[in-house]
């Protein structure tokens, strides 16, 4: 996440924050700024680690996140894309 966070907009004054919730093993991305004189808020990444697996609940990248994922490490078979129907796998509390 904190690599995400380093990135900037191709246009607007809208910074990135990396979110870590380490106690219940939730982290987000987070967008906040300016844009064309409209106001930009949301979500950007929102990743899940339970049972060890990675839950990718929401990836807004243009590329996506998986891939990073799998280069740091983390096989396919431990992530959950939880966006596309039928992909949940686990229950999360």
């Amino acid at each position: 996440m904190s690599d995400y966070a380093k990135l900037r907009p191709s246009h607007g004054n809208i910074p990135l924050d990396a979110i870590f919730d380490e106690m219940r093993d939730r982290y987000s991305l987070m967008q906040v700024g300016w844009n064309r004189g409209k106001w930009v808020r949301g979500n950007l990444i929102y990743v899940i680690i339970d049972n060890d697996q990675v839950i990718i609940e929401y990836d807004g990248m243009e590329y996506g996140i998986t891939q990073d994922l799998v280069k740091k490490g983390i096989p396919e078979s431990d992530m959950v894309l939880a966006f596309l129907p039928d992909s949940r796998t686990v229950s999360i509390a």
